[in-house]
């Protein structure tokens, strides 16, 4: 079953036997034997790629979870040994995982030398319980759901532009005239083609804003900003930087933009291993309540907050 589960990952058996640690051959024949053992074909091979058949799709759902359920009866046999091991799966968004994730990944690594560390950067949000992950980084409002968080640190959404674009097409003085103005638009946005806002009283405020430019990474579109092209809402996260060096300025500061929190999210289980248990205590730990609110754009420390359900 791993062996399988990992080739319908990788969509490739030299790519599956190299992260099990065994021989191509094995791995065929592993596989051969399961679809032989269920009567079933599970995957189509042909010399250039594997692909999962209807029924390979359908039992690989249900023996990821299986997989899942006997690595946590391992952990609960061998509960006193406390030691990480494995392969820690984990994904999060670029331009944050990128800048603040995996620089703390090699001290991680190197205290847990068992653990084999998978980090994939993805801006969509990823099913960890089907594409197999085992923690994820998340930003902003967490949907209910049977996973559990902890609260890592918070950032807010920063509404700015060049200097050149501000002079040249004037400041909006409310929300409302962003709507006059060139959108630089993150598509993955919850909010489609609306910003929001709130004034001193928290009655809402929110612009249907016209993009002129449309991405689905926060990277390009804060190259944008920075040549003219228009305005940007980002992360303060992505932002203090140039806000510091003064080739973004930012506006509205006085209407409260929402607050997203970052979140380390992973399946609930009764017992954690102790791969994903540390790696989410060490970044708890790391992050230590940070966000990038303040006027200088260096992060503030904040109390944390415990695990919930996401």
């Amino acid at each position: 079953m791993r062996a399988f589960a990992r080739v319908a990952e990788e969509r490739s058996f030299t790519a599956a036997a190299e992260r099990l640690g065994i021989t191509r051959g094995m791995a065929t024949r592993y596989v051969a034997q399961l679809e032989e053992h269920l009567g079933a074909r599970l995957l189509n091979r042909t010399t250039r790629r594997v692909s999962l058949t209807e029924a390979g799709a359908a039992y690989l759902e249900r023996c990821s979870q299986l997989l899942a359920d006997l690595e946590e009866a391992e952990a609960v046999a061998t509960a006193h040994v406390a030691e990480a091991r494995g392969t820690l799966r984990v994904t999060c968004a670029l331009a944050f995982g990128v800048r603040y994730v995996a620089p703390l990944i090699g001290d991680y690594m190197q205290a847990h030398p068992r653990v084999v560390v998978d980090l994939s950067f993805n801006d969509r949000t990823v099913d960890l319980v089907e594409e197999g992950y085992d923690v994820a980084v998340r930003i902003g409002a967490l949907p209910n759901s049977s996973l559990s968080a902890r609260r890592l640190a918070s950032t807010r959404m920063v509404v700015c532009a060049a200097p050149a674009y501000w002079r040249r097409r004037g400041r909006p003085a409310t929300p409302e005239d962003l709507a006059e103005h060139d959108a630089l638009h993150y598509v993955y946005s919850a909010t489609s083609d609306e910003w929001r806002f709130a004034d001193a009283t928290g009655a809402p405020r929110n612009v249907r804003i016209r993009h002129r430019l449309r991405a689905n990474n926060g990277d390009a579109l804060l190259r944008a900003a920075i040549s003219g092209l228009g305005v940007v809402q980002l992360p303060s996260f992505m932002v203090h930087d140039v806000l510091t060096r003064g080739e973004l300025e930012a506006v509205l500061g006085e209407f409260c933009a929402p607050e997203l929190g970052v979140h380390a999210v992973y399946p609930a289980r009764r017992l954690l291993a102790a791969k994903v248990r540390c790696f989410v205590d060490y970044l708890a730990d790391r992050f230590a309540g940070a966000s990038w609110d303040d006027d200088r754009g260096r992060p503030q420390r904040r109390r944390r907050s415990g695990s919930r359900n996401a």
